[in-house]
């Protein structure tokens, strides 16, 4: 036990710290809160300073300004570095399934058959007080062994022998997103701190015994200074739990575009700990929308056209490859959201098809693995790196070809938008909405896994495309001629219920609630930063 957990348990209860009364003393005993509670004394100012810049960056591009490469960090981009070696149960990540943190997904993620699971607190789980204790203590029993669970039909999940199970990899929030039923001296706790903090304080001892962590996945990074902030959080948990410095190892999830100017920086600011980089493809679309909310010349396509060929997407992904390889850092592909259609052999037919493109695209590029969201589909994505993969990895491959300017990386996109693609967006984001805050944040529609940066893309850009008359130009028109604006929105609104009537859907009851959200968030005079951050008062 390390000399600052032993000072920490010497003192009497925290009375700074606030949870709700019931929670449980053995996930949150006098302990963990006084770990806790130094964590958020220690970071909270520098979180909302970064939430601060964030604000200001973002008032620059809606002026106008769009992202570039920083000249004041040149040195670190042409500078001949390399990130610290990989630890051994991270060599091979050809594959990894991505889910939520309840008992029987973290059973069948950790038995799949993929070479990870990374079991997400962000945008695949509503942050919901039970739902965040019952992941804390399905981790814990999972690390232990011990973790099982039996369904209302009877069927019970057990955990394979560890030798047989992914490695498991956490997904805290991001540092946008608080804990209200946390509190500090008053103040909401940090979501991305209460996640990573508690789960380390329980799992951290165990998991570097046996040489399998901690390891984590950081979401929604902006910028280096972001990095660093986890940096200094992460090394504050070391220390405090008598773990060496850098033992904690990272991959960051770059999903947002000012950040795939930063990737070199990024890297740097964590090179004692991160192996890889991570291409968050439906945030990164998400990003791209609100970055340019203001930007009438960079209105995406409706989504379903936004592929990875597009131009500025595919300079993201070989960019993220280069620097990965050049630092000696895992270059990680994107989510494939397809989900096995079983009543349509044709229909499956072609969805499979599209993953095993989609895959052999991220292989063929030099990615080192992929991520899918549904076991069905880590046998297809293992046979295509398996053939074109045969070692673990494809550092070897520098990339040193890529050639990926400003521009490149925020071209505008070719494509159009239809009236399916305007009222999908409409359903998708209120379905999803009303299942996140009935405690439901993984949806399966039309057979897709939406989560929260699928239900973004949708709402930010019925926004965008409602707004994009604001500056008293003409609004944007359907491939039809049907123009964009407040009449085709209230009317995909209205008939959304009688489209929606008689099917078996996840929050079905909250679907008025979702509907008056997305009304109120869409006609909004400035576009909301996340969805999440005002459906969280709801929930």
């Amino acid at each position: 036990m390390s000399a600052v957990l032993k000072e920490i348990q010497s003192h009497a209860p925290d009375a700074g710290i606030q949870f709700p009364a019931g929670a449980p003393a053995d996930l949150i005993g006098p302990d963990a809160q006084a770990f806790l509670a130094g964590l958020h004394r220690r970071f909270e100012s520098a979180r909302q300073a970064r939430l601060a810049a964030r604000v200001r960056r973002q008032a620059e591009f809606d002026a106008g300004a769009v992202p570039d490469f920083r000249d004041d960090t040149r040195a670190i981009r042409d500078g001949d570095w390399r990130v610290a070696p990989i630890p051994g149960a991270l060599l091979d990540r050809r594959v990894e399934i991505t889910g939520p943190v309840d008992p029987k997904m973290v059973i069948n993620a950790l038995n799949a058959g993929a070479n990870c699971y990374m079991a997400d607190f962000e945008d695949s789980t509503s942050p919901t007080w039970e739902n965040l204790l019952t992941g804390q203590r399905a981790l814990r029993e999972a690390v232990a062994g011990t973790l099982s669970f039996v369904a209302d039909n009877g069927k019970r999940y057990a955990l394979k022998p560890e030798s047989e199970r992914a490695v498991l990899i956490v997904r805290p929030r991001g540092w946008h997103l608080d804990e209200k039923h946390v509190r500090v001296d008053g103040e909401r706790m940090s979501g991305a701190l209460f996640d990573a903090g508690l789960f380390a304080f329980h799992n951290a001892a165990a998991l570097a015994t046996r040489d399998r962590g901690p390891y984590l996945y950081l979401p929604k990074l902006q910028s280096m200074e972001e990095a660093q902030l986890w940096q200094q959080a992460l090394s504050h948990m070391e220390a405090g739990l008598g773990l060496p410095q850098g033992r904690i190892k990272v991959t960051v999830l770059i999903e947002t575009l000012p950040a795939a100017f930063e990737m070199d920086e990024i890297l740097h600011a964590l090179r004692d700990r991160i192996v890889g980089l991570n291409c968050g493809r439906w945030d990164y679309i998400f990003s791209y929308i609100k970055t340019f909310r203001r930007h009438r010349d960079r209105v995406l396509p409706e989504r379903a056209q936004v592929g990875m060929t597009q131009p500025f997407l595919r300079a993201y992904s070989e960019l993220l490859i280069q620097t990965c390889h050049r630092r000696g850092a895992h270059a990680m592909g994107g989510m494939a959201a397809q989900i096995p259609i079983a009543d349509d052999a044709d229909a499956n037919d072609k969805a499979l098809a599209r993953v095993r493109a989609d895959k052999l695209r991220e292989v063929t590029a030099g990615h080192d693995g992929t991520w899918v969201a549904h076991p069905a589909l880590i046998p297809l994505a293992r046979q295509v790196f398996d053939e074109r993969m045969p070692g673990p990895h494809q550092q070897h491959l520098g990339r040193e070809e890529v050639i990926v300017s400003r521009d490149d990386l925020i071209r505008p996109s070719l494509g159009s938008i239809t009236r399916a693609g305007f009222e999908g967006n409409v359903e998708v984001c209120v379905r999803y909405l009303a299942a996140w805050l009935d405690g439901n944040g993984c949806v399966p529609i039309h057979w897709l896994m939406e989560d929260a940066a699928t239900a973004e893309i949708a709402r930010t850009q019925l926004w965008q495309w409602l707004h994009a008359a604001d500056d008293g130009r003409c609004p944007l028109h359907l491939d039809d001629g049907t123009a964009i604006d407040d009449a085709l929105f209230e009317r995909a609104l209205l008939n959304l219920p009688s489209r929606l009537a008689g099917q078996s859907l996840p929050g079905a009851a909250r679907i008025p609630e979702a509907i008056a959200m997305l009304e109120e968030l869409t006609r909004r005079d400035t576009l909301a930063d996340f969805l999440t951050l005002p459906a969280y008062e709801h929930i």
